[in-house]
């Protein structure tokens, strides 16, 4: 610019346009070209109030703070600030709900932020109040009961935390926990109810994980396990052995199976189906006719079995859609039922069977029984889901194909390349396994009809 103005100097006789030209360059170079108007000038709050021209009016309060017009008239703040090597724009609010006043203070204080080291767009976003324990948690319960399917986890996820980890830490601001106030929460029953700790350790350390998200307190998480409470508390391995659900045993199963199929109502006919099929509670009392497919005679004469019924990903456990071979066994239980639509076990009240009702008619069998039905190890009564554990140690007895068994058991089994190379779900072996077990079942049956097939 002093170059230019000696040249002008040198060839204009006219001052007085020399002086114009070097002020002309000296507001286009300390001004700014931003496309439409951008001034920089002491703003003030009659000029903020008039009709403005779309651009951007820098103050002159050297914190970058400005104010944007758009051609509707609306006029935002926002603040451009270095921080890090790197510019930041930061946006303040919309006029007149925040002040110049007010736009002025919060732009010195971003400033005096960044001569601290702080990131002023990460410091104003955090909460203005710490929360304590209890209110982060019950934001996070309500999170998980949205995406929790089985309503008997979603009653546990809320009871464990309040009844063991509310009164202990629940009134405590959540960035003042510390790994001592967990390890004292959980000390005393690790070791009497392990299982129970273990998953309420794993819940309290999520409560933490969505209060770091939130900015609430800086990590590391003070519930995680490894490197943390593992120095404070032994393995879970070692304090407690792993509780198994009763299961029947093998000796007694063809006589179970044949009280089972003495009794009447649907708890009775939908735990034959669970027995037949391997399947959990939940995915055989949640069952719609809609799921089911039933062949005609040619292709199920083809195929070996009668239909497949599709289980939908949300009723099973590794949110995976899960397909089973119906088997003539299975088809005879379809058949017996009146109804074609909706549930295909449904309650009297039209809904679907509570897990109890399935659980009441073993225990009846149990009580009805001279000898009973006990777990071999445990001496406990068997239940439902132990039927499964009955299932897979037939599979082993007898030398069952333990790919197709851990398939319809919907078990991930293996290695990731042994899992990653069974891309079939096996659904024809499978329907042998099925029709194997189901022979099994009925063995007293095929003894004294010997003209059965095996």
């Amino acid at each position: 610019m002093i170059f230019y103005s000696y040249i002008l100097l040198e060839y204009t006789s006219d001052l007085f346009q020399c002086v114009l030209y070097i002020s002309t360059m000296f507001l286009y170079f300390c001004g700014g070209h931003c496309g439409g108007q951008c001034v920089k000038k002491k703003l003030t709050t009659q000029l903020l109030n008039s009709k403005m021209d779309a651009g951007k009016y820098y103050d002159d309060n050297r914190t970058g703070l400005f104010i944007s017009v758009k051609k509707s008239g609306v006029k935002s703040w926002a603040q451009k600030i270095r921080f890090g090597g790197k510019q930041l724009e930061l946006g303040l609010g919309s006029y007149p709900a925040t002040s110049l006043a007010e736009a002025r203070r919060i732009s010195t204080d971003n400033k005096a932020m960044t001569a601290k080291g702080l990131n002023p767009k990460v410091e104003r976003s955090k909460p203005t109040s710490i929360p304590t324990f209890a209110e982060v948690a019950h934001d996070v319960i309500k999170m998980k009961q949205d995406s929790l399917s089985n309503a008997k986890h979603k009653a546990q996820w809320q009871a464990t935390l309040e009844v063991y980890a509310f009164p202990k830490i629940g009134n405590s601001p959540v960035n003042e926990i510390t790994v001592n106030d967990i390890h004292d929460l959980l000390k005393p029953i690790w070791k009497s109810k392990t299982e129970t700790a273990s998953r309420l350790r794993g819940r309290i350390e999520t409560v933490f994980d969505y209060a770091i998200v939130k900015q609430m307190l800086p990590p590391p998480n003070p519930a995680v396990w490894k490197g943390n409470l593992s120095a404070l508390l032994p393995q879970k391995s070692k304090v407690a052995e792993v509780e198994h659900h009763p299961a029947l045993r093998l000796e007694d199963t063809q006589r179970w199976w044949a009280e089972l199929k003495q009794r009447d109502g649907n708890g009775a006919l939908a735990l034959q189906m669970l027995t037949l099929a391997g399947s959990r509670s939940g995915e055989i009392r949640g069952m719609h006719w809609h799921e089911i497919k039933i062949f005609d005679a040619t292709k199920a004469q083809q195929l070996g079995h009668f239909g497949i019924w599709t289980c939908p990903a949300q009723r099973m456990k590794a949110k995976r859609e899960h397909r089973v071979p119906i088997i003539k066994e299975m088809l005879e239980i379809l058949l017996a039922l009146k109804k074609r639509e909706g549930l295909v076990f449904p309650s009297r009240n039209e809904t679907p069977l509570s897990d109890m009702t399935l659980s009441a008619v073993m225990r009846r069998m149990h009580q009805a029984d001279n000898i009973g039905y006990m777990d071999a190890k445990s001496k406990r009564p068997a239940v439902p889901h132990g039927l499964r554990s009955t299932f897979r140690d037939w599979v082993a007895e007898t030398g069952q194909s333990r790919e197709a068994a851990e398939l319809q058991l919907a078990h991930k089994f293996g290695g990731a390349v042994e899992h990653a190379y069974y891309r079939t779900d096996l659904l024809d072996q499978r329907a042998k396994l099925l029709s194997n077990w189901a022979k099994f079942l009925d063995i007293p049956r095929l003894l004294q009809n010997p003209n059965v097939a095996m």
